[in-house]
């Protein structure tokens, strides 16, 4: 897909990943392909425009190097051209990163989602170089900003700055300062993604054009409705039902958000959660108490709209 084609606009989730008990597999949890390929599916089919697979969702960083390759491929098949796939391709260095992207580029993803180096704090020019590095694979790059987890932060003068790499396109924006929207818009010509979810109405409203998205796993048809009354300028209603969602949405930004999107998406009764591998353990009981009840709150709400 040819980079200035390549529009960001709408709902991309994030997905979740299906495991199946298996006793020869790592940590004893299979990747059930059936289920997630049904899942994409399913979010395609609710009006979301693409996935990523491989993300910090997906738990990318607890599989093998054979999974990790499997999954963007099931994505990649579940979809079937009706959407985007945008593979997460992060690495500690970029000859792990330019690996998955050029896997990501044979076996048929649309662009790639990109976390600076991870693990080892880099500087500026590393940083750079990184991203030169995986910009020479030929996919579109959306850079992810996420110094929250990787205590790397892509400022908006280096964000400016990576924008001159041809392939990079887009910014997935997770810092929590919504004033960074207009600041990236200000320096350089790339498309602003929001992309935590409790920050999802103000990004779009002062300029992301789209919605990278973990909560989507559980309320696509929400999600998508949400996502297209802010885009059509129809905020008081978008406001209210944002102020319905933004309870549940909030988990999209604590340390248990894997656990919790998943556990939203079982409640929500139409697609599979299921269990997390280590390092990522259940959910405590209070906090597994307080998941069900937001969630079901944001399905009563919408539910009493119908």
């Amino acid at each position: 897909m040819p980079t200035e084609k390549f529009d960001l606009g709408g709902v991309v989730v994030a997905t979740t990943l299906a495991f199946t008990e298996d006793p020869s597999a790592p940590a004893g949890l299979a990747v059930d392909h059936e289920k997630y390929a049904a899942h994409c599916a399913w979010l395609i089919d609710n009006g979301c425009r693409g996935v990523g697979p491989n993300g910090s969702l997906g738990e990318y960083s607890s599989l093998t190097d054979d999974e990790r390759r499997q999954v963007v491929r099931t994505a990649v098949r579940a979809v079937a051209g009706r959407g985007l796939v945008v593979a997460g391709v992060h690495g500690v260095g970029s000859h792990q990163a330019v690996h998955w992207a050029q896997c990501a580029k044979d076996d048929g993803a649309d662009g790639v989602l990109l976390l600076p180096p991870i693990v080892y704090r880099a500087n500026r020019q590393e940083i750079i170089a990184h991203y030169a590095a995986v910009n020479e694979v030929g996919l579109p790059i959306m850079v992810y900003n996420n110094p929250i987890d990787t205590k790397v932060d892509l400022t908006p003068d280096l964000i400016a700055e990576l924008a001159q790499l041809e392939n990079v396109v887009a910014v997935k924006e997770f810092s929590g300062d919504v004033r960074r929207v207009l600041e990236i818009k200000e320096r350089c010509d790339i498309a602003v993604i929001a992309g935590a979810d409790d920050l999802l109405f103000e990004s779009l409203v002062s300029g992301a054009v789209g919605w990278f998205a973990g909560y989507p796993n559980a309320f696509p048809r929400e999600a998508v409705e949400l996502y297209d009354l802010i885009m059509s300028g129809r905020i008081d209603q978008a406001r209210t039902l944002y102020e319905h969602l933004v309870p549940i949405f909030r988990w999209d930004s604590r340390t248990e958000f894997v656990q919790a999107i998943k556990l939203s998406i079982d409640v929500a009764g139409e697609s599979y959660g299921g269990r997390t591998r280590p390092p990522r353990g259940p959910l405590s009981p209070e906090q597994e108490q307080i998941v069900r009840r937001d969630t079901q709150r944001a399905l009563d709400y919408c539910a009493g709209r119908n």
